[in-house]
């Protein structure tokens, strides 16, 4: 169990940064708009899970250390929130993003939309059967998608002049992914879809929308800090 958790967790580290900087020419591309470059990670992340699906060992696995917080909750499902959380925190203590507040909660929603939508259907057609046996709702993991999601909001909103932003959203997000399959509730596979979905879904939100809604400038906390100011 270790070593699938420190393999997982080294995985989904690897191809959310390499996500980011190949996403991320910075000074040349906006990530906000559609390029192919941007299907990399998330086209990796799907075939290893896709792979790893068919060798990967089917077992029920009880673990003793299994750790619930109140009400009966695990800690990931309260951390899968804390990228989004950290997004809007930001914006509410003056760091500018990329996007003004009102497109980013459009976005945001829109992104949170088709994650569900994505998740709710894919959980419903496989059918896969949790490694607890708890139910058949394990493929793809519904809490890393919603942490990847977060995480990559944030990492083009604030990535640019933020360099170790990314890192931090990222490394959150593979942490839960991490914890579901230490908890017993999903397969490495079910793991590397979800983060797959995560950050597909976000990034559609960004290429499809048409930013309607006039940005308001705002002074900015965060000084000695240049800004891109096309929108």
């Amino acid at each position: 169990m270790k070593r699938s958790f420190s393999f997982l967790l080294s995985l989904l580290f690897f191809f959310s940064i390499t996500a980011q900087k190949k996403d991320s020419l910075w000074q040349i591309n906006d990530p906000r708009k559609f390029s192919y470059g941007q299907l990399i990670a998330p086209a990796a992340l799907v075939a290893s899970g896709t792979i790893i699906n068919f060798t990967e060992k089917r077992k029920t696995e009880f673990l003793t250390n299994q750790k619930k917080l109140g009400l009966g909750s695990y800690a990931e499902d309260y951390i899968q929130f804390a990228p989004l959380a950290a997004n809007a925190a930001f914006d509410l203590a003056g760091m500018r993003s990329r996007t003004d507040r009102v497109n980013k909660l459009a976005i945001g929603l829109k992104s949170s939309i088709i994650n569900f939508a994505t998740i709710a259907s894919l959980k419903t057609l496989t059918k896969k059967t949790r490694p607890d046996g708890s139910s058949r709702y394990s493929f793809p993991s519904g809490h890393t998608a919603t942490a990847f999601a977060g995480a990559t909001s944030m990492t083009i909103e604030y990535g640019k002049d933020n360099p170790w932003i990314p890192y931090a959203a990222y490394g959150v997000a593979a942490g839960v992914g991490a914890l579901r399959v230490a908890h017993n509730k999903h397969y490495v596979s079910d793991v590397l879809v979800g983060a797959a979905v995560g950050i597909l879904s976000t990034k559609i939100a960004y290429w499809t929308h048409q930013y309607r809604w006039k940005a308001k400038k705002g002074n900015d906390v965060f000084s000695g800090v240049i800004y891109d100011k096309k929108k």
